[in-house]
């Protein structure tokens, strides 16, 4: 068995575009990169602010268990 990986032949690996050509691929333009980073950070906010808000609505209703339960 060989060490090397095989890969089919109508998709060459590892050979940089000819004629300036960019390969393909979301990662491959040029302005995907800023664009990328941009909806992480968005998604990343969104789960903060989810979290948050779960966590003022747990806060908020925290009085109204305990009448339920009897206690004072």
């Amino acid at each position: 068995m060989t060490s090397e990986p095989s890969y089919p032949e109508d998709s060459p690996v590892g050979t940089p575009p000819a004629d300036g050509q960019e390969a393909d691929g979301p990662s491959a333009a040029k302005g995907e990169q800023p664009r990328r980073t941009k909806h992480l950070m968005t998604g990343a906010a969104i789960g903060i602010g989810s979290a948050a808000l779960v966590a003022a609505l747990l806060y908020a209703n925290r009085s109204k268990r305990g009448d339920k339960s009897g206690d004072g």
